[in-house]
């Protein structure tokens, strides 16, 4: 990684790609590190967004989601999707797995001079109590909770109104793949935060309205299973139908990513 007058350049080997999105491969303090240096003054607005199994498959067959992750000034690794389909296409797994939910506490902890942080998304209890657990974790830090997750098309503009009059460093928006990406990309302008980043479920965990798994379940990268048995409803098509599908789309694309190499080469 090369960090010139405040902005991020990163070399071909700093990525992976997976199905076709680059990736970023950073170890985990590296990742520390470039995500403080862009929210230092001067420096220009960066949208950060994870990729995993999940939302990989969404953007599969998503063309407009597809192009908002593209649009992300960095894709993150979350989980062991994002390792397998390293191994398989690039022939080495990232350095990291850079969760949101580890991620985004661990980033905030870091970063030891006060920032602005605005919260949206989630349920008005969750992102609530997400703040207040946040300021417990960091209290040099402010933290806001802008909105809940549930504002609609027609709320959109309230939010905007309300997130640009806080002026946060750092905006963390919670509200589910696609749904989160897409709103960013549409609606996020230079005046809602330096750093924004999408971060799904994060606020459900962090509020503790969604348990996680133990940290030995976290180490031996278990825990889709941990929250499959815990939401076996909700998460069911996710993991026992998406991942299967996940891992063939890889290695088709692996297929025909040699395919094309070699008819390039030819």
């Amino acid at each position: 990684m090369i960090l010139i007058s405040g902005t991020l350049m990163q070399t071909s080997g700093n990525y992976r790609d997976v199905l076709g999105m680059r990736v970023t491969a950073f170890g985990w303090e590296d990742a520390l590190q470039v995500l403080d240096s862009g929210l230092r003054p001067g420096c220009k607005q960066r949208i950060v967004n994870f990729l995993n199994a999940n939302n990989a498959n969404i953007a599969y067959g998503n063309a407009g989601y597809r192009e908002a992750l593209a649009a992300s000034d960095m894709l993150l690794p979350d989980g062991i999707g994002m390792d397998i389909a390293a191994k398989a296409i690039a022939g080495e797994a990232f350095p990291a797995n850079l969760n949101g939910t580890d991620f985004i506490p661990a980033l905030l902890l870091h970063i030891d001079r006060p920032l602005r942080v605005a919260l949206i998304g989630g349920s008005a209890a969750a992102v609530e109590q997400a703040a207040i657990n946040f300021k417990k974790l960091a209290p040099w830090h402010e933290f806001r909770a802008i909105s809940d997750g549930y504002f609609g098309e027609e709320g959109s503009e309230r939010v905007k109104q309300d997130l640009a009059a806080f002026a946060p460093d750092f905006t963390l928006v919670a509200m589910g793949s696609p749904l989160q990406e897409l709103w960013i990309k549409s609606n996020i302008g230079p005046e809602h935060g330096r750093l924004v980043m999408g971060v799904g479920a994060l606020f459900d965990f962090v509020s503790g309205q969604v348990r996680r798994a133990p940290q030995w379940v976290r180490d031996l990268r278990f825990e889709w299973v941990f929250r499959l048995l815990v939401e076996p409803g909700r998460l069911w098509h996710r993991y026992i139908v998406g991942n299967p599908l996940f891992i063939y789309r890889v290695f088709r694309y692996r297929l025909t990513h040699d395919r094309v190499e070699t008819s390039a080469a030819e």
